[in-house]
């Protein structure tokens, strides 16, 4: 959030993990105090610092994106050609995809701000990435999505050729995500019992291995009692599904419909209202921290969990892959790597040798 310390506006950046605190001294004009970081306003750009910081940690940005100044600053920026948001409407693109698209393809006209965006070259779009790479040095994933961007102006928007960038694609970063045991699952709902609301939250996207979007947009008719699966509508690839529903888990639901009555969404803050993102992100830290987990805990490791302990009981891949809403088996096999069972059953080729030593 905005702030002002001996006359000087900053960034007010509050974290409660540790971890978060080298990193963060390195950012240039920085004040450490406490658990809170003041970076320099003049110089602070949202896209960035989210990029550098979004696999360390949940951040809540609402207070930047209600202030004013900000509204301001982003209004600055050229408006979007004509044609381009409608397209993104009409092609059916996620909510987060066309703020993506529509925020980084505004930069890229801001930095041809003196020039008509239909006539720049493709080597002028070659030097911009370049530029973004070596000065701003963006990730591999945000280089991805803002060639995207461009390309999806020049290609659908104005129908033109498809265009080939010497720039290279950048490869993602390969890693594997962390996963909970169920002792850990077990503590967080031991905590989270207090708040019924919660408590069938976080059970539903452990047991049913739904993304945070997907959760938040169930509806009380989407949950099948006497088949126990829940219906997943329009999840991510515009495709619905149905996943697991746990029986246990049934009869909170029950007690909790009981309670709260929720009308449109199954999960509601308010009535008719959904719960947000960042308010179940905050309840699920809090709710661990509680309990003694010091992992870096948000909503989708939940769903990484769900399908690494279905792999360890034994559940086909092809199963765990319809279940998780993945187009791809080669996405579902990122969890045999991390699932414990897979590993265990391997057998290393010093038994044989340590066995012959034994038995001498």
């Amino acid at each position: 959030m905005p702030a002002v310390r001996y006359g000087r506006e900053f960034i007010e950046v509050t974290f409660d993990h540790d971890g978060l605190r080298l990193p963060l001294s390195k950012e240039e004009g920085v004040q450490l105090i406490g658990g809170k970081a003041y970076l320099p306003k003049e110089s602070f750009v949202l896209a960035e610092f989210f990029d550098r910081y979004v696999k360390m940690a949940f951040i809540d940005y609402s207070a930047i994106k209600d202030c004013t100044d900000r509204k301001e600053k982003e209004d600055n920026r050229p408006p979007l050609p004509e044609g381009y948001m409608e397209k993104l409407q009409q092609v059916r693109y996620s909510k987060h995809t066309e703020r993506v698209y529509t925020s980084y393809f505004r930069d890229f006209q801001e930095h041809f701000r003196d020039r008509d965006v239909k006539t720049i070259t493709s080597d002028e779009i070659n030097s911009y990435l370049l530029h973004l790479i070596h000065e701003k040095d963006i990730s591999s994933c945000q280089q991805n999505q803002r060639i995207n961007a461009i390309k999806f102006y020049y290609e659908k928007v104005l129908d033109q050729e498809r265009r080939c960038y010497k720039v290279n694609r950048a490869k993602r970063e390969k890693t594997l995500p962390d996963v909970l045991s169920k002792e850990e699952i077990k503590r967080i709902l031991d905590v989270a019992a207090k708040d019924l609301r919660f408590f069938c939250i976080f059970s539903i996207l452990y047991s049913a291995g739904l993304r945070i979007s997907e959760l938040l947009e169930l509806k009380p008719g989407d949950i099948n009692e006497s088949r126990n699966l829940i219906r997943v509508r329009q999840g991510k690839g515009k495709k619905d599904r149905y996943t697991l529903l746990s029986r246990p888990l049934m009869k909170k639901l029950v007690e909790y419909n009981r309670l709260y009555k929720p009308k449109v969404w199954l999960f509601e803050h308010r009535p008719g209202e959904p719960f947000t993102e960042s308010i179940v992100s905050k309840r699920l830290k809090a709710a661990a921290r509680e309990a003694g987990i010091t992992k870096r805990i948000y909503p989708h490791l939940l769903r990484h969990t769900f399908a690494t302990h279905l792999l360890e009981q034994g559940t086909d891949i092809k199963i765990v892959k319809e279940l998780m809403g993945h187009k791809n088996i080669k996405t579902t096999e990122v969890y045999v790597h991390i699932a414990d069972t897979y590993k265990s059953r391997i057998k290393s080729p010093l038994d044989d040798l340590l066995m012959e030593d034994d038995e001498v």
